[in-house]
């Protein structure tokens, strides 16, 4: 296991939703990516939380914004090193704004996120 800090480790989930490409970065509505520092669930790695862009209507208005939380612990208890954290924070932003998309997990698999 490696601990990158708290702010480094921010740094490195912000720089990966900078490396989302701006046609889609353009069009991501409504949504707050959050840190967590503990490890969160079992098993999970990010959870995306609200209503994907491919099943809003007319009627989404005044809701609260989606939530795409990384976390800290449980990226850097699979991670051997600095390297190996940054390509994994990038590969978790990715998988969960792929949510936000509508792209469900077996989709992300097989697209390799």
């Amino acid at each position: 296991m490696i601990d990158a800090e708290g702010e480094r480790f921010e740094d490195m989930v912000i720089r990966a939703l900078d490396s989302v490409p701006p046609k889609l970065g353009r069009v991501m509505a409504n949504v707050a990516v959050t840190v967590q520092q503990d490890a969160g669930p079992m098993g999970l790695l990010g959870l995306y939380q609200g209503i994907p862009l491919t099943h809003r209507t007319t009627r989404y208005a005044g809701v609260l914004p989606d939530r795409i939380t990384i976390y800290r612990r449980a990226i850097c208890a699979i991670c051997r090193g600095d390297a190996e954290v940054v390509e994994q924070v990038r590969r978790t932003v990715v998988h969960e704004v792929g949510h936000h998309f509508g792209i469900d997990d077996t989709r992300l698999h097989e697209l390799g996120w």
